[in-house]
């Protein structure tokens, strides 16, 4: 049996329309499904600083590189690249509380979580999927992102659990069915 899509009733809109790319763009992404981590790194003060990230990849084997985009206008970003080290702290399914608590700004992120410093000093969540410790590589402005680069300095993997991921703008836990 052949199977298509008619696209008849498909209104496409194109990217150089501000007004109405802004939503559209938004709602086609949200149709794709990334994993949940928190970058931490410390201020010049050595206080713990953190932010969610829902973008972040891996860029290389060798050397190992891992990456991630952060808003311009985070205020968390600044202090990361300050410091030129930072920890990925991959999320479990069950820490999506967490997400949330990282992704506001101006909260102390820190209040209530548990957290052990990394090999490079950068905080290491309890709880976390695995950890990923990173000295700054690169950092490069692209839009209104920035892509930060980390050469990968120590990687643990505390427990096998499973990861949170972030799908139309929900939280979900992964679950590998047979």
């Amino acid at each position: 049996m052949n199977t298509h899509c008619s696209t008849d009733d498909i209104h496409a809109i194109s990217a150089t329309d501000p007004a109405g790319v802004g939503t559209a763009f938004r709602e086609a992404l949200a149709h794709f499904c990334s994993g949940v981590v928190i970058v931490t790194a410390t201020d010049a003060t050595g206080a713990p600083v953190g932010m969610t990230v829902g973008s972040f990849t891996s860029i290389s084997m060798d050397p190992p590189l891992v990456g991630f985009f952060a808003g311009q206008n985070s205020t968390t970003l600044p202090h990361v690249i300050a410091d030129g080290r930072f920890c990925v702290n991959v999320l479990s399914e069950d820490q999506h509380l967490l997400a949330r608590t990282f992704a506001r700004s101006g909260a102390d992120k820190f209040a209530g979580t548990d957290w052990t410093p990394a090999t490079n000093g950068s905080p290491r969540l309890a709880g976390a999927h695995a950890w990923i410790d990173c000295t700054l590589d690169q950092q490069q402005s692209i839009g209104d992102h920035d892509l930060v680069v980390g050469r990968v300095d120590a990687l643990v993997v505390p427990q096998p659990n499973e990861p949170l991921v972030f799908h139309r703008s929900v939280f979900h836990g992964l679950r590998a069915h047979a």
